[in-house]
């Protein structure tokens, strides 16, 4: 005889925990969700600042190809047209356009054309490449020299040096070569960041749709699952951790290592500060790695000065410590030898599941967090 109250006891209330939540509960499972912070949602959680939902752990946009996932969220709350197109302040003091397209290159060498561009970039390829074998290599063994072989030295230096070691707090030549590879190039003049089908933003911010997907689910916040472990564990047939797999297993293997983020949020009596919602700092010489300008998520064109204030957050890249939010996995050699270690153990659990970018030790978009727990439920 089954005496648990609940079918699942879902740590963390952040996207994987509450699409879980949902998609349990309407298959008529008991589910009690907790989380040690004030609020639900994860780093995806807003505040109301000024009529303006500040994305209070940095940008969210969400975007996909899925077309069940798009349809899945917009089941919950409808989302707007926002379409990320960051612009970038570099080291040579202009502006440029992101991602790299045919504004960026027109703006970095006056070229014109697709043809003109890619005349450009591959010369500088070549170098790069050349400069490869000089070193005896044939493949990118770190961040620096993908880059490199991917839009030569010029946007390197403008664009990505310095935004990326303060990003990750290590020295490009440090960092592996994958991470790159999320930049895309464009022989168009396209600035919109990602090329999927969908985009946008809840309307009325992401706690609309935390909230949607949290609809007759209990909850309780402010609580700390390894508190009183044996007690929350005993509460449930079975888990669904979405917290730091480290923790999970008290360590056992040692501490992964994280990289956070911090924000300065500062509320301005101008309608419209930079006219854009990201603006990327890429030189090394300035603290922040960018400032978002929260109003421009949801708010478009003439409206803009409906509202005489904004909010900008001014984000700081930090190396992560105990007590910090940690934010995304470094995923280096030494941190992935530890993960495969703790997934093991993982593997072999038959009442918990593991879910989301802390318990998988992976960075994740938001749409493939919710296609992931789509797929468990099918």
């Amino acid at each position: 005889m089954n005496l648990m109250k609940y079918d699942y006891l879902i740590v963390g209330a952040g996207l994987f925990g509450a699409t879980f939540a949902h998609l349990a509960r309407k298959r008529g499972k008991r589910c009690l969700v907790i989380d040690k912070r004030p609020h639900a949602g994860g780093n995806i959680y807003c505040e109301e600042i000024e009529g303006i939902n500040v994305h209070k752990y940095g940008a969210h946009i969400f975007h996909t190809s899925d077309r069940e996932v798009w349809d899945f969220v917009n089941s919950i709350v409808p989302f707007n047209r926002y379409t990320n197109s960051p612009v970038a302040q570099a080291p040579d003091g202009r502006l440029y356009n992101l991602p790299f397209n045919m504004n960026t290159f027109y703006q970095m060498w006056g070229v014109k054309t697709p043809a003109e561009a890619q005349k450009k970039l591959g010369e500088q390829r070549r170098d790069a490449v050349a400069a490869m074998e000089v070193e005896g290599v044939t493949e990118p063994r770190n961040l620096e020299e993908q880059a490199l072989t991917l839009i030569g030295r010029d946007i390197y230096e403008q664009l990505i040096k310095g935004y990326t070691e303060k990003q990750w707090g290590r020295p490009c030549t440090e960092l592996p070569a994958f991470i790159i590879r999320r930049l895309p190039v464009r022989m168009t003049f396209d600035n919109n960041y990602f090329n999927d089908s969908y985009q946008g933003i809840p309307i009325g911010g992401y706690n609309r749709l935390i909230d949607g997907l949290l609809d007759g689910v209990e909850v309780k916040l402010d609580t700390d699952f390894f508190a009183d472990r044996a007690h929350w564990e005993s509460m449930a047939d079975r888990i669904v951790f979405t917290g730091k797999i480290d923790e999970f297993y008290d360590y056992r293997f040692g501490k992964l290592q994280y990289r956070t983020v911090r924000f300065e949020t500062e509320t301005l009596d101008e309608a419209n500060r930079q006219g854009n919602a990201v603006v990327n700092y890429t030189s090394a010489d300035v603290p922040y790695t960018r400032i978002i300008e929260h109003k421009h998520f949801e708010t478009f064109g003439a409206a803009v000065y409906d509202n005489p204030k904004t909010v900008i957050s001014r984000e700081y890249s930090t190396e992560w410590r105990d007590g910090m939010e940690p934010f995304y996995p470094v995923n280096d050699a030494r941190n992935q030898a530890v993960y495969e270690q703790y997934r093991a153990l993982a593997s072999k659990e038959t009442g918990v599941i593991f879910g989301g970018r802390l318990a998988e030790y992976k960075y994740y978009d938001m749409a493939p967090v919710i296609a992931q727990v789509l797929n468990l439920f099918k």
